[in-house]
């Protein structure tokens, strides 16, 4: 086998890179009206104004950061005083290096050891000086540590600016993040909200069916393939990204095998291998401590009870109170400062939402009222995943 060999080889694919998540397409299907609404908001660059902030949010996979790269590049071919700058938070997640992307990206100073100050006012000078107006879109909003001073930083720029203006484009995976922001932040950030819904199977299977006419060849993927695909990702998530991977991985199966086709039958297969991945990018995303959480369940869940048994029907189940004293020891062990037995309860609500953990309420057998938590995955393979990423923090 040589690398010729490998090139010579058939391929269900086309362009693989169509079934990408980061592939943006010449059209984002069914989410016309909230593009529509977004181009609305910020519009009023085209006449010399500034546009109000805007708020999006919904779960991950539902269309938000295609929709406003679709929204640039379309901002982009016209012409205006306005600049869309693009910040992922997941990579930026202070005031600082926010403000220094920012000052980087439009008037090219990025140097290290000045203050945040500094950074501001050579982006104010670039804005007034042209007159212009910023639209900074950031992009996983929720992560970023001391998110309340940056808002109030970029808010402020429009009290200091005498011509041009900023403005604020921020982006949610979490629906109640809005609630954990402070008034004044709360107020200028959700003057516009735009909601985006997870996807139905008809609306995945219609967004499948365009990236398959990409990145597929003619015949190299099946309708039951896509039917599948779609079926599965409106039951789990409502998430294009899950429903993409899936027709992914098939064609990947597909090839392994020298089929020409990718069926139902290979879809199947991929399952397990994009619910894997596709947990391990959420526990990637969690905030330290919700790690942490997880880590002590899935220690707690090898290690079993060491209180009364709960009985079949409550297998591998455990009390809050056991599962927040783990939680301690593995701060302890780890040198974290540990968080209130109030923040673990809200940090596996959260878990909860994200389904990977189960919580009931108890049943008969157990003295008083308590919660009961299950880890939902393997508990080798979580704890194995969570330690790389907090023993690296």
């Amino acid at each position: 086998m040589n690398f010729r060999d490998i090139l010579a080889e058939k391929s269900v694919f086309l362009n693989k890179d169509a079934l990408s998540p980061h592939f943006l397409p010449d059209r984002i299907v069914h989410r016309e009206k909230e593009i529509e609404k977004i181009m609305r908001a910020i519009t009023p660059v085209f006449k010399s104004k500034r546009p109000n902030n805007v708020f999006l949010y919904g779960k991950s996979g539902t269309g938000k950061t295609a929709s406003i790269k679709y929204i640039a590049k379309q901002f982009s071919e016209l012409p205006s005083n306005g600049v869309i700058n693009y910040v992922n938070c997941r990579m930026y997640n202070t005031r600082y290096k926010i403000l220094q992307k920012i000052a980087a990206d439009i008037t090219g100073f990025s140097k290290n050891g000045f203050s945040p100050s500094v950074f501001y006012e050579k982006t104010l000078d670039w804005v007034e000086n042209g007159s212009r107006f910023l639209i900074i879109v950031l992009d996983e909003v929720d992560v970023i540590k001391d998110l309340n001073e940056l808002i109030y930083t970029l808010t402020r720029a429009n009290d200091d600016l005498k011509r041009g203006g900023v403005s604020i484009v921020g982006i949610s995976n979490k629906i109640d993040f809005k609630n954990k922001l402070d008034t004044k932040s709360k107020s200028a950030l959700l003057q516009t909200e735009v909601v985006f819904p997870p996807y139905n199977s008809d609306q995945l299977s219609a967004i499948l069916t365009q990236r398959i006419a990409i990145g597929f060849n003619d015949g190299g993927c099946d309708h039951s393939a896509v039917s599948l695909a779609a079926a599965i990702a409106a039951r789990e998530t409502g998430d294009a990204r899950y429903a993409l991977k899936l027709l992914m991985y098939a064609g990947e199966i597909a090839d392994e095998h020298k089929n020409d086709t990718v069926t139902y039958k290979h879809v199947e297969q991929a399952r397990k291998t994009v619910e894997r991945d596709l947990v391990s990018e959420a526990v990637a995303t969690l905030p330290e401590h919700q790690q942490l959480v997880l880590y002590a369940l899935s220690t707690l869940t090898l290690k079993g009870s060491r209180y009364q048994k709960l009985g079949n029907d409550q297998n591998n189940m455990f009390m809050t109170g056991e599962l927040y004293e783990m939680y301690q020891s593995v701060c302890k062990d780890l040198k974290k400062e540990k968080r209130s037995s109030r923040w673990c309860k809200e940090y596996l609500r959260e878990l909860e939402a994200l389904g990977l953990v189960e919580t009931t309420e108890s049943g008969k057998g157990i003295r008083g009222h308590s919660t009961l938590t299950r880890l939902l995955y393997s508990p080798e393979w979580i704890k194995k995943t969570v330690e790389g990423m907090v023993l690296q923090n």
